[in-house]
């Protein structure tokens, strides 16, 4: 059978290096495999699959260093892996009978205890008699810590074949975001990073595992296997087995383009994945080490472990390319009888693309160009293009004194005037906060709130705002880094997990607005309640540090990166959080980590933050030299112009709300069976969905009506500074929804607003209508007009996707 593409050329930067007891696992995997009966009679393998596939070599060129003995161990667990994937396809995803499949993924987590002295239940086929012998096998020698994150990795893999099982059954192919979300989770490499830190002796420490460096080392490691994957697997997954869940044909549909040039851009973003666990390694890991006091030896773990990551990558790729499993051009017939190699030898079949020319070629331009971005380019007035989602906006009838009450705060806590002794501060006057009309944000995204509620909401929106324009003007125009992180950590201070602790004596109006707020809003929350709203608050003032830290280096993000921390930029994941606290007393927590539930707050999340970047894109790039912008990020990774980009982020951000809308109606009433939910449970579960529609008509409503992104209002916020003169890192949307704030005692305030993000085009923006306010696009052009995509990405050319465009 003839391949449906050809491979691109991998940036693999790390040769890959045989482990000497290869033949060792081999023997012994065949022994288990069929001591689990996964062979013969199991219906799914036979000793020749088992053979063919070679999961031994894998472990072998995955886990180069490990000893005979873990070598074995890991090999097993990566059969038992497989072989529950074929099993799942061959017994429940051929036969779409999602009911049986439930049953059978309720009961693997029961062959997990913690402490092993919990009995397990009698295996009742090969996957769990598998799972049982592995994990008595393997944790004795972890710790709790690590048991608890690699049982949690597993159930993820486990539980969410659902998700692709549903998807199946409703011929649905997911947006980009959705797949690469979910795909972490089916795809088990997170659960491989676990099993990287058995292997190479060395785990990380718990103080920093769930750390955004660590938690973006194993994100990027994960995409970077699964996007691999994909690329060696489209054709055994799409033609053979009828999948819909693989890369290659997510942005086949997505972007409207070939076969072919779906698979290099599906190789692009994985170039740019492994971009950035290289930069997350060298410029995040350090100060982290320093900040969190780890000992030289737990530095020493995580630098092994991240070397374990960069192993199985390469090895990954070696195997992809010998495996009969995959297409791979002659992988079946790679020679046998290899011996190891040593770390610098480039030989084999998959190594030629580990040199030079691969180095220069991959890496060279695209990271050169994330680097390259000219800041504070005339752009002209921001296109938006038609945005109409069908939820109906309603305002609070209290708008009008919410809009009397937070001028008034502000002018009170001093967000209107300079900071003593901090040149530059002076970021917002009346004239200007009047024009921004928090209230009217606050308004839309809860039309229900009392006065009170709605005070609250319209000042914890100013709070975020404000600081947002704060940091990059008082810290981003002097490179103040280290005062930036000062200022974060005493914020954070200022809210007291202890009612008794007196917070600190606030020595600007970012310090002393925080006070009033928390005081007011967590007077009487309980404990677990105010950690997690300090912590959402602590996640979006911190996510400002990232920014400046992207703009001190003039680097446009990854674009994965981006959107991920951009909910936090913006102050989504605080909103979300807060919400949940208001509904839990009917609903279970473990609803709000389901799959569905994420999946919702996550697309709308990305929605109003493309939305923000579409409105903001001038403000941003022209006006404040800005490289977090959403539009920016896809002109960068792409290479095309303004046009163009603004086009695939009005479709990404479509999507986003499509899967919203198909979430809430076919996947919350199975979620609601799935859990047994009462019917009080669902009512509190369908009204957070209805707060959320409340909060995408109120935020673009705000975005229409505020003196905040029109050219005229630009000309007239930025023209007392002199121009060019950045007065926010990127814009603070308003991300918050009031009602998510409400607890039972002290009215809730909506969460505060937050920036925008990166991206810098690689083609000179196509000049727009000349217009004194935002200007309004056409419809958007047919998906068959697009310009197919050439060889290093989207389109030929600016001019020419831009002509097709227009035509």
């Amino acid at each position: 059978m003839a391949q449906p593409f050809e491979l691109p050329d991998f940036y693999v930067p790390y040769p890959a290096r045989l482990n000497p007891h290869v033949e060792a696992a081999r023997e012994h995997s065949r022994t288990w495999a069929r001591e689990m009966n996964m062979l013969e009679g199991s219906g799914i393998w036979d000793q020749s699959d088992l053979d063919a596939h070679d999961y031994a070599l894998l472990c072998a060129y995955t886990h180069p260093d490990t000893s005979a003995e873990a070598l074995s161990l890991v090999t097993d667990w990566y059969v038992w892996v497989f072989f529950f994937d074929d099993y799942f396809l061959e017994k429940f995803k051929r036969t779409q009978d999602r009911t049986a499949g439930k049953e059978h993924l309720i009961r693997l987590p029961e062959f997990m205890p913690m402490d092993l002295a919990t009995p397990m239940p009698e295996p009742a086929n090969p996957v769990e008699a598998g799972l049982a012998d592995l994990w008595r096998r393997t944790v004795p020698s972890m710790s709790l810590d690590w048991r608890a994150r690699f049982a949690e990795s597993t159930e993820n893999l486990l539980n969410e074949s659902l998700w692709e099982l549903s998807n199946i059954n409703a011929d649905r192919v997911s947006n980009p975001v959705e797949y690469i979300e979910m795909r972490r989770k089916v795809g088990g490499a997170p659960w491989s990073s676990g099993l990287v830190e058995y292997a190479v002796g060395a785990e990380v420490p718990a103080q920093v595992a769930a750390s955004r460096p660590l938690r973006v080392l194993c994100d990027a490691f994960s995409d970077a296997v699964h996007l691999r994957n994909d690329l060696f697997s489209y054709q055994r997954e799409i033609e053979e087995e009828g999948e819909l869940s693989n890369g290659v044909l997510v942005l086949e549909r997505f972007l409207g383009c070939s076969t072919q040039e779906a698979a290099d851009a599906v190789n692009d973003l994985l170039t740019s994945r492994l971009h950035q666990f290289e930069n997350t390694t060298l410029l995040e890991l350090p100060p982290l080490f320093v900040e969190q006091g780890l000992t030289p030896q737990e530095c020493a773990d995580v630098l092994l472990y991240v070397k374990g990551l960069q192993d199985w990558q390469s090895g990954g790729h070696e195997w992809h390319m010998r495996s009969s499993r995959y297409m791979n051009g002659g992988g079946a017939g790679a020679p046998s009888g290899l011996t190891p190699w040593g770390p610098f030898v480039l030989t084999g079949i998959g190594t030629e693309s580990a040199n030079i020319k691969s180095l220069i070629a991959l890496t060279g331009a695209k990271r050169l160009r994330s680097y390259s971005h000219t800041p504070y380019e005339k752009v002209g007035p921001s296109v938006i293009p038609p945005l109409d989602p069908p939820f109906p906006l309603q305002l609070s009838p209290h708008l009008e004194g919410a809009r009397r009450h937070v001028l008034d705060w502000a002018e009170r806590m001093g967000l209107l005037e300079a900071q003593p002794g901090v040149p530059g501060s002076d970021v917002w006057d009346a004239r200007k906060m009047a024009g921004y009309d928090l209230a009217l944000c606050s308004a839309g995204l809860d039309p229900d709130a009392t006065q009170d509620e709605l005070d609250l909401s319209a000042c914890w929106l100013a709070w975020g705002t404000y600081g947002d324009d704060y940091y990059p003007v008082v810290f981003g125009n002097t490179r103040d880094l280290a005062g930036a992180k000062q200022c974060t950590q005493r914020l954070s201070a200022c809210m007291p997990l202890d009612e008794s602790t007196a917070p600190p004596e606030p020595v600007n109006a970012l310090e002393r607005g925080l006070i009033d707020l928390w005081v007011r809003t967590a007077g009487s929350m309980e404990p677990a309640a105010r950690r997690a709203f300090r912590t959402a608050v602590d996640d979006m003032t911190e996510s400002w540090l990232w920014e400046l830290e992207n703009q001190y280096h003039n680097r446009i993000p990854d674009p994965i990166d981006y959107i991920e921390m951009r909910r936090k930029t913006f102050g989504s994941d605080l909103t979300m959080s807060l919400c949940r606290l208001r509904h839990s007393q009917q609903v279970p927590p473990e609803v709000y980590r389901s799959g569905p539930v994420r999946a919702i707050e996550n697309a709308v999340s990305d929605y109003a933050t493309l939305l923000n970047d579409v409105f903001s894109y001038q403000k941003e790039i022209e006006y404040e030299g800005e490289i977090h912008n959403g539009v920016l990020v896809v002109q960068n990774f792409f290479g095309v112009d303004y046009a163009t980009g603004l086009r695939l982020v009005h479709e990404l951000m479509e999507a986003r709300l499509s899967q919203f809308l198909h979430v809430a109606q076919y996947e919350l009433p199975v979620l609601y069976d799935d859990f047994e939910l009462p019917p009080a449970a669902r009512a509190e579960v369908d009204t957070y969905v209805a707060e959320l529609k409340d909060w995408i008509a109120g935020i673009l409503n705000w975005h229409r009506e505020c003196a905040r992104y029109k050219e005229s209002d630009l000309r007239r916020n930025f023209a007392p500074r002199g121009g060019h003169l950045a007065t926010g890192l990127a814009d603070s949307a308003a991300a918050t929804v009031p009602t998510a704030l409400r607890t039972a005692a002290p009215p809730a305030p909506a969460a505060p607003a937050a920036p925008t993000a990166p991206a810098a085009p690689a083609a000179p923006a196509a000049p727009l209508a000349p217009a004194a306010a935002v200007a309004t696009a056409a419809p958007a052009a047919p998906r068959d007009a697009w310009t197919a995509p050439g060889p290093s990405g989207l389109g030929t050319s600016a001019a020419r996707i831009a002509e097709r465009l227009a035509s």
